[in-house]
C-alpha cells in the first residue's frame, strides 16, 4: 500500500466518523451555501495574474513538518497581494496538519478561488467543501474508480463547485478525462517513492485537450520551470513547499512572482 492508498483508506473511516458528528443538514445551513463560487478556470486565464495556485500547508508525508507556525490570514492575504491566481488550502489533519477552519479563515479574507486540498472519497466531503467556503474540489484519479469519480464530479457541479482532476500518468488521464471536470492537474510527484520529475507534466501535456486548463503540480521551485511549462500550454502552477518552507511564505511568493516577471495584483 502506497501513501495515497493509505490516506484514502483512512479517509473512509474519518468520513464515517464525521457524518455521525455533523449531519449534512447542519452543513447546509452554512452561509456559503448561498454564495456563488469563484471560477478557478477564469482566474487562471487572467493575464494580470501569475497562474500560481499558492498553497497553505503545514506538513506533508514526504517532508514531515514544514511550517507549523504560519498564520493562515497573513499568509493567504500575502499570497494574493503578491499576484497569485488562486489559493489551495490543505484541510487534512492527520497527514498534512490542516483543518477545515483554515480554509474558512482564508475565505474570510480573500475573494479569489480557493481549492479545498483533501482526499475526497465521499459526497459528504463535497458538502463540507461548500460549507467551509471552497470554490473548487480536488478529485484524485489514483484513489477513485472512474464511475465513482464521475459520480463525485456530477455532485460537485450540482453545488456549483468546479473540479480539479489530478492525474499521475497516462493511464489515469485516459481513464478519467471527461467534460465533467474543469481543470486537469498533473502531479509530478511519484507517490510510491516520492521522487519528483517535471517531465511528467511535459509528457502528459500533449494528451490533454486544449479545451481543458492544464495545471502542473509539485516540484516547481524556480521561475524558469514555469516559463518552460508554459511552452507546453500549462496555465496553472500549484506551489506550496517552495513558499511554506520559508519563515515568511507570503514574501517568498512575492519574490518568486517578481522574478517571474509578472505584474503583481493587489
Amino acid at each position: 500500500m502506497n501513501i495515497l492508498e493509505e490516506i484514502a483508506a483512512f479517509k473512509q473511516t474519518e468520513v464515517a466518523d464525521r457524518k455521525s458528528l455533523v449531519p449534512v443538514k447542519l452543513l447546509e445551513q452554512s452561509i456559503y451555501f448561498e454564495t456563488q463560487p469563484v471560477s478557478l478556470k477564469k482566474y487562471l486565464q487572467r493575464p494580470d495574474l501569475s497562474g500560481i495556485i499558492a498553497e497553505f500547508k503545514r506538513k506533508s508525508p514526504s517532508l514531515g513538518m514544514i511550517n507549523p507556525h504560519a498564520a493562515v490570514e497573513k499568509t493567504t492575504i500575502g499570497y494574493m497581494q503578491a499576484g497569485a491566481s488562486a489559493l489551495s488550502v490543505l484541510t487534512d489533519q492527520k497527514y498534512f496538519g490542516g483543518k477545515s477552519e483554515d480554509l474558512t479563515t482564508a475565505r474570510k479574507y480573500n475573494f479569489c478561488p480557493i481549492l479545498r486540498k483533501d482526499f475526497i472519497v465521499d459526497e459528504y466531503q463535497i458538502v463540507e467543501a461548500k460549507s467551509i467556503g471552497a470554490d473548487v474540489i480536488l478529485l484524485i484519479a489514483g484513489i477513485l474508480e472512474t464511475p465513482k469519480l464521475n459520480q463525485l464530479a456530477d455532485f460537485a457541479r450540482s453545488l456549483g463547485l468546479e473540479i480539479l482532476l489530478e492525474v499521475h500518468d497516462q493511464e489515469e488521464l485516459e481513464r478519467t478525462l471527461s467534460d465533467k471536470v474543469d481543470v486537469i492537474g498533473v502531479n509530478n510527484r511519484n507517490l510510491k517513492d516520492f521522487t519528483v520529475s517535471i517531465n511528467t507534466s511535459k509528457e502528459l501535456a500533449a494528451l490533454i485537450p486544449d479545451s481543458f486548463i492544464k495545471v502542473s503540480e509539485s516540484g516547481i521551485g524556480q521561475p524558469e520551470t514555469i516559463r518552460e511549462l508554459r511552452q507546453f500550454r500549462y496555465q496553472g502552477f500549484l506551489m506550496g513547499e517552495a513558499f511554506m518552507k520559508t519563515s515568511r511564505p507570503e514574501k517568498a511568493c512575492a519574490d518568486f512572482i517578481h522574478a517571474l516577471g509578472q505584474t503583481a495584483a493587489v
